[in-house]
């Protein structure tokens, strides 16, 4: 509970993952605390997909890249020759996933690319206006969960830096990032093409080229956190194998640290996955939260509610 006696994590079941949360947050942000962080070294680092909205059955911008695909080969029939693209064209999951999360990124390259980023931007806008979700027929938007917007805006109130670390792109990540989490587009971090400055019409413009620049997932979400923040953080939160280097990187450091891992085992509100999932693989994670410490929350057992509208 808070000061006011007002329960900020109402989504939360009662239980240690919550009590360990309130404890964590209590610790760092109380002046008299043996374990006080200072504001400027309170941060904490969230991983998007499956870690703060859904990513089955598939990850939001790869719906997004498919849709592209498929226009691009009416604009450009010759694309067809391109394995990736074509797969992507006919929704051929199982050759796109084959080709590793480098796959996934050079499809991104095909289909995000050859634009201004401001175009980009626009046309992920319209994008999410209109798209769907395959299953819920919702739009993607919803399937935000809300016990990590409380948590957010738990840490907010505490005067923890927020982050999202993602192995998505940044650029698509950050056109919806402070609407929908309240975390600007300056602290959004991921995968990225190339980007050249030019001119068009006389004006300046950033250009996206069709090459991947770098991959924010495994081991590269320590490298990514490096570069853009220069600080350590001392809280982190996925929900997947690619996550694990970045909860490592985390909570190996001295003094008061959290990782927490949402293990996604509700079938009925949501799905049920772990180990065999071709999208946010839970495998060694499983048992590594114990070996490090880290807090393995269940969705079933643990929230009350998981999303933002109402549960389907």
């Amino acid at each position: 509970m808070t000061g006011n006696g007002r329960d900020p994590l109402p989504s939360w079941r009662e239980g240690p993952s919550k009590e360990r949360l309130l404890r964590f947050v209590e610790a760092v942000s109380h002046p008299g605390s043996a374990d006080h962080v200072a504001p400027e070294e309170r941060i904490a680092v969230f991983d998007n997909d499956g870690t703060l909205w859904s990513e089955q059955p598939m990850y939001g911008q790869l719906a997004f890249a498919l849709e592209r695909a498929r226009t691009l080969l009416q604009q450009r029939p010759e694309l067809a020759g391109d394995p990736l693209v074509a797969a992507a064209a006919a929704g051929d999951l199982q050759t796109l996933m084959g080709q590793g999360m480098r796959g996934l990124l050079e499809l991104v390259g095909h289909t995000h690319a050859g634009m201004t980023n401001a175009a980009f931007s626009a046309l992920v806008r319209r994008w999410l206006q209109d798209a769907r979700h395959p299953g819920l027929g919702v739009p993607y938007t919803q399937l935000v969960y809300q016990p990590m917007l409380e948590l957010l805006a738990l840490l907010r109130a505490h005067d923890f830096r927020l982050w999202i670390v993602t192995g998505g792109g940044a650029e698509f990540v950050r056109v919806f990032a402070e609407e929908l989490y309240g975390i600007p587009p300056e602290r959004v971090i991921g995968s990225t093409i190339r980007l050249r400055y030019g001119e068009e019409t006389g004006e300046p413009a950033l250009w996206r080229e069709p090459t991947v620049d770098f991959i924010d997932d495994g081991d590269g979400k320590p490298v990514g956190i490096e570069r853009a923040i220069g600080r350590r953080p001392i809280a982190a939160f996925g929900n997947s194998d690619g996550d694990l280097a970045m909860l490592r990187w985390t909570t190996a450091a001295p003094g008061p640290r959290l990782g927490l891992l949402l293990h996604h085992d509700d079938g009925e509100r949501e799905v049920a996955y772990d180990r065999h999932s071709p999208f946010g693989r839970l495998d060694r994670g499983l048992e590594l939260a114990a070996v490090h410490g880290w807090s393995l929350v269940s969705m079933r057992r643990d929230w009350h509610r998981v999303f933002t509208a109402p549960d389907p």
